[in-house]
């Protein structure tokens, strides 16, 4: 049985592609093999910074022979239906057709088609062209004189050279013959661009593998990152350092890198004065370079480089020429940090460093989103969120407002400006530098947290109100103007937005109905974009003046104590801020329930205790659904919840027949007859109290022990009692005890959307 390999040899290819264009490659060959009945053993894809490899074993010699039996027309059809059907059957005359019988319909014409299958080789000569034609990249090129053909073909960068060969373990091995404008395939591969640049001819896979490793090449990227990783620490252990370790940088450095080789460079002790993080950054982003750490866990003058080639120096040169970037790229980042310390010039009347960063911001009029305003009216919101939410959380209002007035201050450093992915850290280090409280400092990083399903949620007071004010107001926000999450696409991370406050919640333990501040985050939206439609804020300023205000400071100060107090009191018979609100109670029902399935929670039970009115409690919400769930685990919640089905069936059917809320009534003791009734109804009152009770003091696991009670009499009732009676009044009384069942339930959870 052959094997498959297939080199796309081409000019270097981003290392962010190259994972992906080697899945696409197995994916697409495997795929259209498969299609054609060629069935595989196993198939492997390598790749390097220049080539994209497939090899495939265990392949059949040819496909395999088919046979197809075409029903023809009626014998006797028209003669323009014969050779119809002798046309598509490849049919010279109808005499080499057979003729079967049916029963019903009679006879009829039925030809046998086979067809040798084509051998692999053949088939493999039509899919490669048109796989290497159609390849997904996510950008890709044309080059040369073929670039001004109607159809040129396409690559991430310049195609050079073609391996496809087909071999079996002992038979000398063929070149699979296709050909990309100009291109023939061939059996011909290159080394290490500098180290082994002569062409290698190879057969199959075991002699591409060995002749690659010779010619400097390291065909596996798993491969090179262990080299990689295993020497860096090595190297590191050597200079009494450890090195710090970066999966993504790792993965980016060893797709550089045909042939890898460690070294080690350094930098001056003198640029350790800035932070460390900025540090890490630019050695990262510029030089693709991982840093190092000493035995007390303080960042090191010295970091490590990934070469592509074995220097006659071992490398001195080029660790020599990677200092010499890493220092300017430090004296630029020691320039922006200073920078940033200091006062700007034309805002200095505007108090510390970061509140004239603020004042910068708020001039410069920076736009959040075209249809909310700037950034400095989204502080406004965050701040008065952050004191609205302070004390339900226990934090000091006037620290939380103050840390959400600085959270977005650094946005318009020089730092961040060179590193986004700065941003919030560096704010946390400008605000400790001009003397802010360090809680304020920690909050202005910390509310952008969490931001995936792993990273720490935020646990101090103040951070964690000005984190919840973050996320509600990008929320509410684009609640707001209707820019919500659509399928698979959520252009403003609404959903980990949603997710990072379900977490900051649950995680802390806190208790905090969602209703208040999404109305005032909503609220604030609409404030703000109605002032932008209406020129509102204008009209107040005219107003004042017309008043006696003198204009300046002081009545831009009472402007803003407006809009302020009235972001903080958002009208409570808005239409669209009900119609907003409840869209977004039930956005983070959706986020809430994929949260506790991930914990191992049913969905149907987060439903059954969301359907309950006015749930907006997290924390309370998953507590009912742990009594719930644990309820419905024993043999007596089982057992109950068939009565309730049962018991809601019958009451759906009759109110269909006498109408919606007919037993809503209670039901009159004197007409109860039975014993198994009287037992309902005395157990019943009892255990409906108890459990309404239980719920209105939280606690919810007796409540559902209270409803367990219900379990026997709810059975006897049922085998002894006959709901339907002749006589009208028992009936309507029998059916309004049902009625009583179903809303004691109902005090704890819509166990109609139980599933199961």
């Amino acid at each position: 049985m052959p094997d498959l390999l297939l080199e796309l040899f081409s000019e270097e290819i981003p290392a962010r592609m190259q994972r992906q264009a080697a899945d696409d490659l197995k994916r697409l060959v495997t795929n259209a093999l498969v299609d054609r009945n060629l069935l595989y053993e196993g198939a492997q894809a390598f790749v390097t910074p220049r080539r994209v490899t497939l090899h495939v074993v265990g392949l059949p010699a040819a496909q395999p022979a088919s046979r197809e039996e075409r029903k023809g027309p009626r014998v006797g059809a028209p003669e323009a239906a014969i050779r119809g059907f002798l046309k598509s059957a490849g049919l010279a005359r109808i005499e080499d057709a057979s003729i079967e019988k049916d029963p019903k319909k009679g006879e009829f014409y039925v030809a046998i088609i086979e067809k040798p299958g084509s051998s692999t080789k053949d088939a493999l000569a039509e899919i490669l062209p048109a796989i290497v034609r159609a390849f997904p990249w996510p950008k890709s090129m044309r080059w040369g004189a073929a670039s001004v053909r109607p159809d040129p073909l396409r690559w991430v960068r310049p195609l050079r050279g073609i391996l496809c060969t087909l071999a079996t373990p002992h038979d000398v091995a063929e070149i699979v013959p296709f050909d990309l404008v100009g291109l023939a395939s061939g059996d011909v591969t290159w080394g290490h661009r500098f180290m082994a640049p002569a062409p290698i001819t190879v057969r199959r896979y075991d002699d591409y593998a060995d002749a690659l490793q010779k010619a400097k090449v390291v065909l596996d990227a798993d491969r090179r990152k262990a080299i990689i990783l295993a020497d860096a620490k090595s190297l590191a252990f050597a200079q009494g350092l450890e090195l710090i370790e970066d999966e993504g940088l790792l993965e980016e450095v060893a797709g550089l890198v045909e042939w890898p080789v460690v070294l080690m460079g350094e930098f001056e002790p003198a640029f350790l004065d800035i932070p460390p993080e900025v540090i890490r950054a630019t050695i990262r982003a510029n030089q693709k370079c991982f840093v190092l750490k000493d035995a007390d866990g303080n960042l090191a003058n010295k970091f490590i480089l990934v070469s592509n080639l074995v220097a006659s120096d071992d490398g001195a040169a080029i660790a020599a020429g990677n200092g010499r970037v890493v220092r300017a790229r430090l004296s630029d980042a020691r320039h922006f940090w200073l920078t940033d310390l200091a006062d700007l010039p034309d805002y200095k009347d505007k108090g510390k460093p970061l509140d004239q960063r603020l004042a910068k911001l708020e001039a410069l009029g920076i736009v959040f989103h075209e249809k909310l305003g700037t950034q400095a009216e989204r502080i406004e919101r965050i701040e008065s969120l952050a004191r609205e939410l302070a004390p339900k959380i226990g934090a000091d209002v006037e620290l939380a407002a103050r840390a959400a007035k600085l959270a977005k201050a650094d946005l318009v450093t020089e730092m961040v400006g060179e590193f986004p992915e700065l941003q919030g850290l560096m704010g946390r280090y400008y605000a400790l530098a001009q003397g802010e409280e360090p809680s304020v400092a920690h909050a202005t990083e910390e509310h952008y947290k969490p931001q995936g399903p792993n990273d720490r949620i935020p646990t101090a007071p103040i951070s964690i109100a000005v984190a919840l004010a973050d996320k509600l107001d990008t929320l509410g926000s684009f609640w707001t103007i209707d820019e919500k999450p659509t399928g698979s696409k959520d252009p403003y991370a609404l959903r980990r937005a949603a997710l990072g406050v379900i977490r900051i919640v649950l995680e802390n333990g806190l208790r905090l109905p969602l209703t208040g501040p999404l109305n005032a985050a909503i609220w604030g939206a609409l404030l703000d974009i109605e002032f932008a439609r209406e020129d509102q804020a204008g009209s107040v300023v005219q107003s004042l003046e017309r008043r006696g205000f003198p204009k300046g400071p002081e009545l831009e100060e009472v402007v803003g104590a407006f809009t302020r107090a009235a972001r903080r009191s958002p009208a409570p018979d808005d239409a669209r801020l009900r119609e907003t609100t409840t869209s977004l109670l039930a956005f983070f029902a959706d986020r809430l329930k994929v949260y506790l399935r991930d914990k191992g929670a049913r969905h149907d039970l987060i439903d059954a205790v969301f359907a309950l009115p006015g749930q907006d409690d997290l924390l309370m919400i998953v507590w009912r659904v742990e009594a719930l769930g644990r309820l419905l685990d024993t043999e007596d919640g089982k057992n109950l919840l068939a009565g309730y089905r049962r018991a809601a069936n019958i009451l759906r059917a009759e109110e269909r027949h006498d109408g919606a809320g007919a037993f809503n009534r209670a039901h009159d003791p004197a007409r109860l007859v039975l014993p198994a009734e009287k037992d309902l109804a005395d157990v019943l009152a009892a255990a409906g109290a108890a459990a309404r009770e239980r719920v209105g003091r939280e606690d919810f696991e007796g409540a559902m022990r209270a409803l367990a009670a219900l379990r026997a009499p709810v059975d006897a009732f049922f085998l002894d009692v006959t709901v339907n009676a002749d006589d009208p009044a028992l009936r309507l009384n029998r059916l309004r005890l049902l009625g009583e069942l179903r809303d004691a339930m109902h005090a704890v959870a819509d166990f109609s959307r139980v599933a199961g």
